[in-house]
């Protein structure tokens, strides 16, 4: 018995890989056809990838700061699909094809938990069969030909709901003491692990698996099966261990940004409000197209008809007739046998709790619910597996065989007019063909930037958002160009407009289709194509008959020039600087800067300008600072390290501070190493600046980043009416620096000053801003700390520390910091808010209540 047990369940394996490997071919051959570009969501993934596979060339696994830094990566998305992909680049190189391979894992993974679920539950049978309808149903095939998240969450969702089961199923199951105990703390700490696992995948994990981990929980509870509860607890200890840091990291965001995804983006939807019959009822309007009428209709009749046989028979026990038909057609097991009966059951409760969890969601779209299908495979799978017949086992292998006919015909263009006509009818709003023309050009476009600035990394403003062209995909081949080019969306607020065209440098235009954008498009294509400050670099003519236009600036922010092989000048030197002979204060001054060193100098070299009156500095009033990373940091050394002398030149602007008196002012410069952490001063020709109030403001480029921050920065000490609009303003200039090198470059040359000049509020305060947008809680901690000596008498510095101590779990250390602030303003409802936060994480319910409720009055 033993013996054939093994050799059914090796077969039933092989007959498992075989139904992947079908499906796996399937999918290769339908991306091998398809040349599409990766849409706004699939491309935004793929640069996930990416991002994952580049910090994974170098990983530094005890280091500290290194792991901060690598859940950082993704501060929004739990990372696992994309750190999995990554390992699968590394492996088979990195591109669009090369990432899907990924989904033949969570394919394998699916399939191997769908057949876990239906032979555990009910027989091998009617696991195989639920894995086969698992590659056949449209809303799976479909997703598993896009680079989203949605399938892999399904995989792994299924595979945590199999642990649970099988861990479930072993708490009751006839075996001796020691085995029990040991397959049960195993499955146990199988399903933490997966649990785990899931919500790093994604956090709706929760909405699939909670209900039946309540129903656990409270069946332990209520049939006192104290083992099994703390088994359970365990498993959920488990899975905090393995959620928990990315999670502890970046709780704050994914909270904000989650009602971004969820409220506003259902308000700005229009989708249905929770209390109409609409809202709860869409997802099942939604099952036909997810499953396909077929597979949703003839399981369903047979279990109707198979119920119907059994209670039949069930009421009138002296009527043979109803039992010999049923023999005759249907399986001998009953639906009614406590085995099947609690199986059933089981699967029910975890599809009404995922679908009723799922609608809750005001944002609605119907990949959202993909997790629980695998349930419903195993449901359909059981309800056509009751057949015993002859003619029942044909009407299983119909239907299975039109199912398999359906999907070949919703995935390849090879049905013509009457596929087109029978998919509509039997399998709706489920075809999904390859891309089969020529690629589109967004390499090409990549390419020509690289070529025009082969030492810079650009940012492309993406002005048209359509699937084919957006932002999202332009970055995605930027980065897999070395990282050398990212795209971004800019110009959809007409307030920033002009900013947002005096700030990059390359634009992207398309005329005819735009995509979903705001009425500002309109105003900044006009500015770029009709104005003086650009010009066409180059266009390409796109399949749909519009033309993709390429335009750059006229007069660079910054040049790059490679002028001698000899690598002979060990210092940077700064050769020019030119600037007006007499501005006013308080506007912007135009300024170029002209240096020259090694590349290594020059990539990583930061440089502290100070222009003051006299030897004793007195920030703004007899000076300012100027300090920025050498061409804004934005030197890129491409596959290869360029070798010998390279000429930067600057043409920024710079902007003296409105109290700073009148008078003639002189330059010092300092040179700082990023890296090394070495400085030396920098010789500086001969220039002068006169500072006349009642001077001619001179035309000026747009601030750089680094001052942009530097005076959001000094707006912070008038607290609550400042801090919104300089987070505002924040989210629009890190459109311009995509990887916010800005923050790094105020970070370092704020700390050099602070440790080398007299300490200056602002330059507290500026820091205080870099440490906080860069989340680096130890550094905002002891800037925020030095700003409480510089500025004691604002409450804010201190709210500002306690903020910060709340965001890295120290609620003890926030009640004390906000001491000072509630003593000079105690009814301030920012200040109670934070004290009645601090309050609840010290489990103090009283004083939380008590201060929080002040935000409802």
């Amino acid at each position: 018995m033993i013996a054939k047990d093994k050799h059914n369940r090796f077969n039933s394996l092989l007959i498992l890989g075989i139904i992947w490997l079908l499906g796996a071919l399937c999918d290769r051959l339908w991306f091998a056809l398809d040349h599409s570009i990766p849409a706004w969501d699939q491309a935004d993934y793929l640069t996930g990838t990416l991002n994952y596979w580049r910090v994974l060339q170098n990983p530094q696994w005890w280091n500290q700061e290194w792991w901060q830094s690598f859940w950082l990566l993704s501060s929004k998305i739990p990372p696992l699909t994309y750190i999995v992909t990554a390992v699968v680049q590394n492996i088979f190189g990195t591109g669009p094809d090369q990432a899907t391979l990924v989904m033949l894992l969570f394919s394998a993974i699916l399939l191997g938990s769908v057949y876990g679920l239906g032979a555990a539950l009910f027989s091998q049978t009617v696991g195989l069969w639920a894995a086969a309808l698992c590659q056949v149903l449209p809303a799976l095939y479909q997703l598993r030909l896009e680079f989203l998240l949605d399938y892999p969450l399904a995989a792994v969702v299924t595979l945590s709901f199999f642990c649970l089961t099988v861990w479930r199923n072993f708490g009751t199951a006839e075996a001796t003491e020691t085995q029990r105990r040991i397959f049960d703390w195993f499955w146990a700490a199988a399903f933490g692990l997966t649990l785990g696992l899931a919500l790093m995948v994604k956090q709706t994990a929760l909405f699939f698996l909670l209900t039946p981990i309540i129903w656990v929980g409270v069946g332990t509870l209520r049939h006192r099966r104290w083992g099994q509860l703390v088994q359970l607890l365990g498993a959920l200890c488990l899975s905090v261990l393995v959620f928990g840091s990315w999670y502890r990291t970046n709780w704050l965001l994914i909270l904000t940004s989650g009602k971004r995804a969820t409220i506003d983006s259902a308000i700005a939807e229009g989708e249905a409000p929770l209390n109409t019959l609409k809202a709860w009822t869409y997802y099942w309007h939604q099952l036909p197209h997810q499953v396909s009428v077929p597979l949703l209709l003839v399981p369903i009749l047979a279990l109707l008809l198979y119920w119907g046989y059994s209670g039949f028979e069930k009421q009138d026990t002296r009527t043979t007739k109803m039992r010999k038909m049923r023999e005759k057609f249907f399986t001998s097991s009953s639906p009614s046998s406590p085995p099947e009966a609690s199986s059933l059951k089981w699967l029910i409760i975890f599809f009404v709790g995922a679908y009723l969890l799922s609608s809750l969601n005001m944002n609605k779209d119907d990949r959202y619910v993909l997790p629980y299908l695998p349930v419903v495979s195993i449901l359909l799978s059981y309800g056509l597996t009751r057949f015993s017949s002859l003619i029942g086992r044909r009407v299983l292998v119909g239907t299975f065989s039109l199912a398999v006919v359906l999907m070949l015909l919703n995935l390849f263009p090879v049905g013509g007019f009457v596929g087109g006509w029978v998919t509509q009818v039997l399998s709706p709003n489920a075809q999904h063909f390859p891309y089969m023309k020529p690629e589109l050009p967004h390499r090409q476009v990549i390419a020509q930037i690289i070529q025009t600035e082969p030492y810079l990394r650009s940012t492309l403003g993406v002005l048209p958002s359509t699937a084919e062209i957006n932002q999202h995909n332009f970055n995605y081949y930027g980065a897999l160009q070395n990282f050398q080019v990212y795209g971004r969306q800019v110009g959809t607020r007409k307030k920033y407009v002009e900013q947002d065209a005096r700030s990059l440098s390359w634009f992207l235009t398309k005329t005819l289709e735009q995509g979903p954008v705001k009425d500002a498009q309109a105003a900044i294509v006009k500015t770029v194509e009709q104005g003086a400050d650009f010009q066409l670099n180059k266009s390409w003519n796109l399949p749909d008959g519009s033309l993709l236009k390429l335009y750059h600036q006229k007069t660079p922010t910054v040049e790059v020039k490679h002028t001698s092989q000899n690598n002979s000048q060990t210092r940077i030197a700064l050769s020019q600087v030119i600037v007006p002979e007499k501005v006013p204060p308080g506007v912007p001054v135009p300024v170029n800067y002209q240096w020259s060193g090694s590349w290594d100098e020059l990539q990583h070299g930061l440089v502290l300008l100070t222009w003051h009156r006299n030897a004793q500095l007195i920030p703004n009033t007899n000076s300012w600072i100027h300090d920025h990373g050498i061409a804004m940091g934005a030197l890129h050394s491409g596959a290869k390290k360029p070798e010998g002398t390279f000429q930067v030149i600057e043409k920024m602007a710079m902007l003296p501070p409105s109290t700073v008196t009148p008078g003639i002012y002189t330059l010092e410069a300092i040179y700082l190493n990023r890296l090394s952490g070495k400085s030396y001063p920098v010789s500086v020709p001969k220039v002068t600046l006169q500072i006349e109030p009642q001077a001619t403001a001179i035309q000026a480029p747009e601030l750089d980043l680094v001052t942009q921050l530097e005076t959001l920065g000094a707006q912070l000490p008038k607290g609550t009416e400042a801090v919104s609009q300089v987070f505002e303003e924040v989210g629009r200039i890190n459109q311009y620096d995509p990887i916010q090198d800005y923050l790094v470059q105020a970070r370092l040359t704020l700390e050099y000053r602070l440790q080398h000049f007299t300490p200056n509020r602002d330059w507290a305060y500026a820091l205080a801003l870099a440490n906080v947008l860069q989340r680096r809680v130890d550094g905002a901690v002891a800037s925020l700390k030095l700003l409480t000596q510089l500025d004691p008498e604002n409450p804010y510095a201190h709210a500002y520390l306690a903020f910060v101590q709340l965001y890295n779990w120290q609620p003890l250390a926030a009640q004390k910091s906000l001491e000072p602030s509630l003593a000079k303003n105690p009814n301030l409802p920012e200040f109670r808010a934070l004290s009645g936060v601090a309050a609840l994480m010290q489990g103090d319910f009283v004083k939380a209540w008590k201060d929080l409720s002040i935000l409802t009055k």
